[in-house]
């Protein structure tokens, strides 16, 4: 029985992570409240968690209590590969969930990392990129228009850009040059990513593939 009621608090915490109820940074309630909640004694709520962090869904910090952690995901940047490849490679299952897709006219940035004279019209694509349903990235994807038309019919759901670019279009993705930068969260990333507005990200620029 002791194993069923830590693995219950175990799993309605991890469900409330996942659905964002508890946002990454947000502070668990204490020990105290967990017991009341759950009516259980404190070393189920203790097994709860120390659950909870092994699999990396909480810290414990000394001093301060339990939060809700950032994923940790590594990335070898050496080679090119896409998020799918990446989160199978960690055992974990990929999805994504599309916010939009439309035609925009590109702006002096867009246009001269797609070779296109600024003011044409592109398909912007933008998704958050999940991991056992957890959101770990928020996608904004620019494609010229013609072959942006052609992407868009598929499901961006579970499909790919670059593999639907490399097996469907023969669009060969060879090379890319990444930057990386420190932002603060603005309000629909925050939203999308379910954790506080300003909170620290990274922000990664890929520049079209050649």
């Amino acid at each position: 029985m002791t194993l069923f009621l830590y693995a219950r608090v175990e799993t309605v915490l991890a469900g409330e992570i996942v659905d964002g109820g508890l946002k990454v940074c947000d502070q668990l309630p204490t020990e105290d409240s967990l017991i009341a909640r759950f009516g259980v004694s404190r070393i189920t709520v203790r097994r709860a968690i120390q659950n909870l962090v092994s699999r990396g869904l909480v810290e414990i910090r000394r001093g301060k209590g339990t939060f809700v952690a950032a994923q940790k995901i590594t990335q070898d940047l050496k080679e090119l590969s896409g998020f799918v490849e990446d989160m199978h490679a960690l055992g974990r299952k990929p999805t994504a969930r599309v916010i939009s897709k439309e035609a925009v006219t590109a702006n002096a940035t867009v246009a001269r990392q797609l070779a296109l004279t600024r003011g044409e019209r592109v398909i912007r694509i933008r998704r958050v990129r999940l991991a056992d349903d957890i959101p770990l990235s928020f996608d904004e994807t620019y494609l010229p228009l013609e072959i942006g038309k052609k992407i868009v019919g598929n499901n961006l759901r579970v499909e790919p850009i670059f593999s639907l670019l490399e097996r469907k279009y023969n669009v060969p993705l060879v090379e890319a040059e990444y930057k990386l930068d420190a932002v603060a969260a603005e309000n629909e990333v925050a939203r999308a990513l379910k954790v506080k507005p300003l909170s620290p990200i990274f922000r990664l620029n890929e520049p079209p593939t050649r």
